[in-house]
């Protein structure tokens, strides 16, 4: 017998991030952020290899990683206003979860899986704070994909990528729902 999660589908298909730099004080506490890292580790997960990890950035951290991507950025000599996008990630944030790619070695499970499921990691923790009434957004950005920046500031190692820095707070304003995709032009059925 079918059993319907209406509550749970009705959320799936009304959810909508919040941007970053709309979020605002207060953010999950400690004991709440491990409710939704618990729900965000309950994702698929081919061979059962955990290929992810989770950095939680507040508070100092966040203060210094502003200002290490400040001059990274006018290190790489990025135009000003990219530079500070990467800047402004941390800066403005009041909690982020940094959710790192951590690829293990497996005959028989594919980098590619592993890719998918730390992806997977991102969306559940970001559902899972949206669901827990936080508001939420997934965020990359050129300073995700600055490895001196990620190995020097965040201790990646060389195998290691940031999947997605994952930042909550209290929603400041709802967002206007965006255009979304047609799925007649995105669906094909095969039965045959």
């Amino acid at each position: 017998m079918l059993t319907r999660n209406s509550e749970a589908l009705d959320f799936l298909l009304t959810r909508r991030s919040r941007p970053a730099k709309t979020l605002k004080a207060p953010a999950p506490d400690r004991d709440e952020l491990i409710t939704l890292l618990t729900a965000a580790a309950r994702t698929p997960d081919h061979g059962k290899l955990e290929p992810w990890r989770f950095i939680v950035l507040q508070d100092a951290a966040l203060g210094r990683l502003a200002t290490a991507a400040a001059a990274r950025g006018e290190a790489l000599g990025l135009d000003p206003e990219t530079a500070d996008k990467g800047r402004r990630q941390f800066a403005d944030s009041h909690l982020c979860v940094a959710v790192v790619e951590s690829p293990q070695d497996s005959p028989k499970i594919p980098a590619i899986e592993q890719t998918y499921s730390a992806g997977a990691v991102c969306l559940s923790l970001l559902n899972a704070a949206l669901a827990s009434g936080w508001g939420a957004n997934w965020l990359t950005g050129w300073i995700a994909h600055d490895r001196p920046f990620v190995e020097q500031e965040l201790g990646l190692s060389a195998a290691e990528r940031i999947a997605g820095f994952i930042h909550l707070g209290t929603e400041g304003a709802a967002p206007p729902d965006r255009p979304r995709p047609d799925l007649a032009t995105k669906a094909s059925w095969v039965s045959a």
